[in-house]
């Protein structure tokens, strides 16, 4: 006898729940059975959609403790057949990727797909034909609550079902407000209309977020990431997506959110990864190393790399059998001239000069009555008179054997860099030491940087679809530009706090970041409420915006949590015992625990943390049940966040960076780090900023 239906809403829910992971796992199992071995022509093909099929399968994996849809939709009307993904009915359950039953119906909903834009943007005053917008809660995986919001009756109760009746969604609050213990969740169930819009935003335009700590505008760039994969899948399958960070602890703590879309194929790196030609051993002055990261340096570069090109005094005899052809030395100069005037790398000049002057070779064998073909051409560029001209007047160039010069040899550098850097600032870019080979010089991060620049005006480097630029405020005009010849041809999302900048070269606004990134039209996008730190929190953290970022707007919270901040003074001598005290107090609490101090006073700590047999762990290094405390060194937090954090000593913080207002700013980073709860502790006094 067929089941008979029953009359609990959540128990119904909670059978579609069951029976959507069930086709889930049929439709994986659909994959792994697949017989490869009569539809692939050769083994190349077979190894290909081996790895698709194996990518697939990877897709389809059902995470236990991630719920496979957190809303519904319950339209007015039937939805057409295109924009449902193949469903047509009213009503539609949103999830993380899309399943359908053996049938193909669907019984969830890509949150990417058309139909489910109203799940984020809908409301009583623009209901988008939404009759109802239902969001589930869940403890363990186990599907325990719903809510209901009406949106097309204005007389219906906001909110209803198993959660209460209310007028904010406790559910919604509930999973902001979740504990964090591990890496970096999705915010798929959660994200607002002015985020959605962002991650929405076309594939061919570059978007800038200026987002306050909480605001989510991290998360926000990966979800961007994942819509455009969804909507635009075989572009970028064949251009490539690339999300760049600060640091690899930052990395790490972000890395799961994509796979948890279902997006496996995104690669990550930091800036430095990017530019990894040389071996970073070597640290520059804070002034040398904002001089080599200004973007006059490109100019010294290209004038560097052109600096080997000579003029011809001598004709190019060509002897070909009985026969020699003679280029006269003005014309092999107009060629010469006529490549430098051209707008094209280095390298490529320098391979299409011995086949310009091997063209001025035929034509004077055409004139002559000879009639050569292509065959010829090539000949004559390979020609032992011509590949002389060609290494005499366009030598080849390396990269890092250049840039080791130009650092190296005042008078080189003089030469490139004359009424572009003044002779004091010619000094400070130069090495003290010189380095006597590309293996054994100290490079610099900003040196390795410049050697990709140089590395990019021999040769073009490739670009990809899609860049995310996150923490973006902190990078240099050249580092800027070194990420920019990374999407030439496509398009980026640029991320970042102009408040969190705390680097000497820290920009000073968005245009200029964005000129030397090479999208100068791009739109900026302004996140100011915050959906992570307190109101408590950020409200007091904003004391030093008018210090570190007069021209932005403060941020606010949609989090009012009385008592989620504490600031007390202790006495001389008596610091690091309250530290460890108030970091065992927070780990009482569920969740994680970060303790953020200047990066001078991490030993001390570290090993009063082991006296106390309180085991932490690494920033980086993922937090679990049994780990949940991170000692987290003030340089490394920008970008984390943990449920409590205990931040040690803002006098040392400050003190740790090369001038006041980069050390309020690191600050302010550690200040916002916490999602439900912070903790002062001082024996010096507090900046005056913070009254």
């Amino acid at each position: 006898m067929p089941a008979t239906p029953t009359t609990d809403p959540l128990q119904r829910e909670r059978d579609h729940l069951a029976a959507s992971r069930s086709a889930l796992r049929a439709m994986r199992e659909d994959v792994q059975s697949l017989d490869l071995r009569d539809v692939t022509g050769t083994w190349v093909s077979a190894v290909i959609l081996q790895n698709q099929i194996e990518a697939r399968i990877a897709a389809l994996a059902d995470l236990a403790d991630t719920p496979l849809f957190f809303g519904r939709l319950d339209y007015l009307h039937a939805i057409s057949e295109e924009l449902s993904e193949g469903g047509g009915g009213e009503n539609f359950y949103i999830g993380r990727r899309h399943v359908h039953d053996a049938d193909g119906d669907p019984m969830v909903i890509d949150w990417r797909a058309p139909v489910s834009q109203p799940f984020y943007r809908a409301s009583r005053t623009e209901p988008m034909d939404v009759e109802r917008r239902r969001r589930f809660g869940y403890t363990g995986g186990e599907l325990t609550a719903y809510e209901d919001e009406h949106l097309s009756d204005p007389e219906a109760v906001t909110f209803s079902g198993s959660a209460g009746g209310s007028t904010t969604s406790a559910l919604l609050a509930a999973e902001i407000e979740k504990p964090r213990v591990g890496p970096m969740r999705d915010i798929v169930a959660t994200i607002q209309p002015e985020q959605d819009e962002i991650v929405r935003s076309d594939v061919t335009g570059t978007i800038c977020v200026q987002g306050a700590p909480g605001t989510g505008k991290t998360a926000v760039g990966l979800h961007r990431v994942a819509y455009l994969l969804y909507a635009h899948r075989e572009r970028l399958a064949r251009t490539g997506t690339l999300v760049i960070g600060p640091n690899n602890a930052f990395l790490s703590y972000i890395e799961q959110v994509l796979p948890a879309l279902g997006e496996l194929d995104v690669a990550q790196s930091t800036v430095q990864q990017l530019v990894g030609h040389v071996e970073v051993r070597g640290e520059d002055s804070p002034e040398s190393a904002r001089l080599k990261g200004d973007a006059r340096m490109a100019e010294v570069l290209r004038r560097a790399v052109r600096a080997g090109i000579a003029l011809p005094t001598e004709p190019c005899v060509v002897v070909r059998g009985s026969r020699r052809w003679r280029v006269p030395a003005y014309e092999l100069t107009e060629i010469i001239e006529e490549l430098k005037g051209r707008d094209i790398r280095y390298g490529a000049a320098g391979e299409a000069l011995p086949q310009r002057i091997a063209h001025a070779v035929l034509l004077k064998m055409e004139q002559s009555g000879e009639a050569p073909d292509d065959r010829v051409q090539d000949a004559v560029a390979r020609n032992s008179a011509v590949k002389a001209v060609v290494k005499q007047c366009w030598p080849p160039v390396d990269p890092a054997k250049l840039v080791l010069r130009l650092l190296s040899d005042p008078e080189f550098l003089a030469g490139c860099a004359e009424g572009v850097l003044t002779a004091e600032e010619q000094q400070a870019v130069l090495w003290p030491k010189p380095g006597r080979s590309v293996k054994t010089a100290r490079w610099t991060a900003a040196d390795a940087v410049l050697v990709d620049e140089t590395t990019d005006l021999v040769q073009r480097t490739p670009s990809l679809g899609h860049v995310v630029l996150d923490e973006a405020q902190d990078l240099s005009p050249m580092q800027y530009r070194a990420v920019g010849r990374r999407c030439t041809t496509g398009s980026a999302t640029v991320l970042g706090d102009l408040a969190q900048g705390t680097t000497p070269w820290a920009t000073a606004s968005w245009p200029d970041a964005l000129h030397h990134l090479g999208k100068p039209g791009a739109h900026v996008e302004e996140l100011t409420k915050g959906f992570r730190v307190p109101e408590e929190v950020i409200a007091y953290a904003s004391r030093l915006l008018p210090a570190i970022a007069p021209g932005l707007a403060p941020a606010t919270s949609v989090r009012d949590a009385p008592g989620s901040l504490a600031i007390r003074r202790v006495a001389d001598g008596e610091l690091t015992a309250a530290v460890v005290e108030a970091c065992r107090r927070a780990l009482e609490h569920e969740g994680s625990t970060g303790l953020i101090a200047a990066d001078a006073r991490i030993p001390l700590l570290a090993e009063a943390l082991a006296e106390a047999d309180l085991a932490h762990l690494t920033p980086g290094t993922e937090t679990s049940a049994e780990a949940r405390l991170t000692l987290v060194p003030a340089s490394l937090a920008k970008g984390l966040e943990y449920d409590y954090v205990v931040l040690d000593e803002p006098a040392a913080v400050i003190a740790g960076e090369p001038d006041e207002r980069t050390g309020l700013r690191r600050l302010y980073v550690a200040l916002t780090r916490a999602v439900s709860g912070l903790t002062v502790l001082h024996a010096e006094p507090l900046p005056e900023q913070l009254g």
